[in-house]
């Protein structure tokens, strides 16, 4: 597999990256409501920033979207343990460069997108950041840096399922939201490239 640079001209990645990174700010005001709100449409755009500005602008929303969480609502454990922010990042970044290696051929190559293939492709991307984030933040990180006696030690099972099988489910539901939209949107990225 190999990572296919995007053909789009660099006016249209910008601004393209900048309306999504507009839709991530806009989401992460809704943060309090429900995780499942924001972080399938930050997996979302995260997606979309791929497909239709390429690899390079996937990894620049990928490390401006947990500042802007931290900014915007940071969590308690963000606070407490602002080295959650990197392997944040790093976890978004392990869903791009995936979502390059799996998706964008399909583009370059004029493929169906929605295929069983790339339904697999879909659950394998949100297991690896799943179990990135699982592994590095919920197993490593946190209970490494969370002091004993926080009260926030209290919270370790809820922060190991928001940091592994949550960023699982909310990364799937991002790529639910992909396939329906990526449909009418093909056309004007085929059309550009």
């Amino acid at each position: 597999m190999k990572i296919e640079k995007s053909t789009v001209p660099l006016t249209k990645q910008i601004a393209v990256s900048a309306i999504l990174l507009a839709i991530c700010i806009a989401s992460q005001f809704l943060k309090n409501l429900s995780v499942y709100i924001t972080g399938p449409i930050i997996n979302l755009c995260l997606i979309l920033a791929v497909m239709m500005a390429g690899l390079t602008w996937g990894i620049v929303l990928s490390v401006i979207t947990p500042v802007t969480a931290f900014l915007i609502a940071a969590s308690p454990v963000m606070q407490a343990v602002p080295g959650i922010i990197p392997l944040i990042m790093c976890g978004n970044i392990v869903l791009v460069v995936m979502v390059a290696l799996f998706f964008q051929p399909a583009i370059t190559h004029r493929r169906p997108l929605f295929s069983p293939r790339s339904i697999v492709a879909a659950i394998l991307c949100a297991l690896a950041k799943g179990l990135f984030m699982g592994l590095t933040i919920a197993l490593w990180l946190l209970p490494t840096f969370i002091p004993a006696e926080s009260p926030l030690r209290g919270k370790m099972g809820v922060f190991r399922m928001t940091f592994s099988v949550t960023q699982f489910v909310t990364a799937i539901i991002g790529f639910v939201y992909f396939f329906i939209i990526w449909t009418p949107l093909k056309k004007a990225v085929v059309k550009e490239q």
